[in-house]
């Protein structure tokens, strides 16, 4: 089951059938149990009567019992004898014994010949009323089984009370109530849930239906757009945003988001290699035009011209690679480093420098960073080669710990500084805000951004603005190490 739809419909039938199969059982036996307590109930009532007529030593044949036909009872004494039934009485369960006949007890009450003579006996010797017998007060027993009155057999519900006789002779009543009543109203719950738990379910699986697809439609509307954007490679094109404030809606505004992003990707990375392709041109076309040269005269061969343009090409060549590199997602090393004595080694490597660099470290400590100490010595030379380019007399590099925690270090020159408007762009790859300058000279635009990028990836930045005497600065930041 693919569909979103007949998935959720599925859930949601399922769910209310078990809610409403639980809920139904449990109205079944609580109706049950409530019309069984009642018909005990009735049953007890019936037993207690005739109980009492037997304390009072009334006589088994004398037992008035009310509704004989609805209330079947019967007595039996303490050996399991049946001393009374009530009237029309032909079978019985349920009770102990299934026997309905009457057979003489070995204490029978009032009403035997034998007993006259006691009667008179105790009236004689105590000149009053003989003593009276008792009820049990006790919960009677309660059970369930079948009585047939008058050819009617039908289920009840039995009470038992025992009673004890004024000679001390216990007899045990047997009465019923029928559950017919009860029967009939479980009978009816049960056909009603059973004929509206499927319209019931229908009715839900229906709603759940047309919810879901009324829900999902701007779903599928997202995903025939996509669809379309994929087959087009049109990466212009946006999905519809539902006006709803919704997760479909978040949805679509983050798709759109992300094809925005993706958009602007794609076409950096277009104008990334067609600028790289362009910077690769010069070199190559330069190295193979002073080679073929030498091929044909050996004496015109400018090798140190050759040697220049293999340099440079293998520098731009690395600049891209790593580049590339940052691009995939390359993460700095974790090493911990101290940047000042990094920036002391920089410049002193720096013996080829037409203008001398001055170095400003402290020497309170503190300036220990972390990340790949083969990028940031990339980043500062990148910064010193720039300031190198633009200076006329000066160029200061200086490291400090800022006040929140981070190391700073400054790279100032005298040059003739960055217009405001410019001072982001020249960290976008191959631009050269110097349009006459020479690619030689002027390199092919790829050691800000490559600096900012490697910044960015250690937790940084890099930022240009105008240096106190002139020219421009930039201010590498990076949070300090721990």
């Amino acid at each position: 089951m693919r569909s979103v739809r007949a998935r959720a419909a599925l859930g949601a039938t399922v769910v209310v059938a078990l809610a409403l199969i639980g809920a139904g059982i449990a109205v079944l036996l609580v109706l049950r149990a409530n019309l069984t307590g009642q018909a005990g109930l009735q049953a007890e009532v019936v037993a207690r009567e005739v109980a009492g007529q037997l304390a009072l030593d009334v006589p088994h044949d004398r037992l008035e019992m009310r509704d004989e036909e609805d209330h079947p009872v019967q007595v039996v004494d303490g050996d399991g004898r049946v001393v009374a039934v009530s009237k029309d009485l032909e079978a019985i369960s349920g009770t102990g014994t299934d026997r309905v006949a009457p057979v003489p007890s070995a204490a029978p009450g009032r009403g035997s010949g034998s007993d006259d003579g006691d009667d008179d006996d105790l009236a004689d010797d105590g000149g009053g009323a003989p003593d009276r017998g008792e009820v049990d007060p006790d919960e009677p027993d309660f059970t369930n089984g079948t009585a047939t009155v008058d050819g009617e057999s039908a289920d009840y519900r039995f009470a038992s009370v025992r009673a004890t006789t004024s000679r001390g002779v216990t007899l045990t009543v047997h009465a019923g109530a029928p559950l017919a009543a009860e029967q009939e109203a479980v009978g009816t719950v049960r056909g009603a849930m059973l004929i509206g738990l499927p319209v019931l379910l229908s009715v839900v699986a229906g709603v759940t239906w047309l919810v879901t697809r009324r829900a999902l439609r701007p779903v599928e509307d997202i995903r025939r757009e996509m669809a379309a954007i994929t087959a087009s490679e049109d990466l212009s094109r946006r999905v519809p945003e539902p006006d709803s404030r919704d997760e479909i809606a978040r949805l679509a505004r983050t798709t759109n988001e992300t094809l925005t992003a993706l958009e602007a990707s794609v076409d950096r990375q277009r104008r990334f290699v067609a600028d790289a392709s362009h910077e690769l041109r010069s070199p190559i076309a330069s190295l193979r035009t002073q080679l073929e040269v030498g091929a044909a005269h050996p004496e015109l061969l400018d090798v140190p011209g050759a040697v220049a343009d293999t340099v440079r090409l293998q520098a731009l060549a690395a600049d891209l690679l790593l580049l590339a590199r940052l691009d995939a997602g390359e993460r700095p090393g974790r090493s911990t480093l101290d940047l000042g004595t990094l920036v002391r080694e920089e410049v002193s490597q720096r013996v080829g420098d037409r203008i001398p660099v001055t170095v400003s470290v402290p020497d309170s400590g503190g300036l220990e960073v972390t990340g790949s100490r083969g990028q940031l010595a990339r980043v500062i030379g990148n910064l010193l080669d720039n300031a190198e380019r633009h200076a006329r007399d000066t160029v200061t590099v200086s490291v400090r710990a800022a006040e929140r925690g981070d190391v700073l270090v400054e790279v100032t020159d005298d040059g003739a500084g960055i217009p405001a408007d410019e001072r982001e762009r020249i960290f976008e790859r191959f631009v050269r805000l110097d349009d006459a300058r020479t690619r030689d000279d002027g390199g092919a635009g790829l050691g800000l951004a490559i600096a900012r990028d490697v910044a960015v990836r250690h937790g940084g930045g890099l930022t240009a603005d105008g240096a106190p005497e002139g020219g421009a600065r930039f201010t590498l930041r990076l949070p300090a190490a721990g």
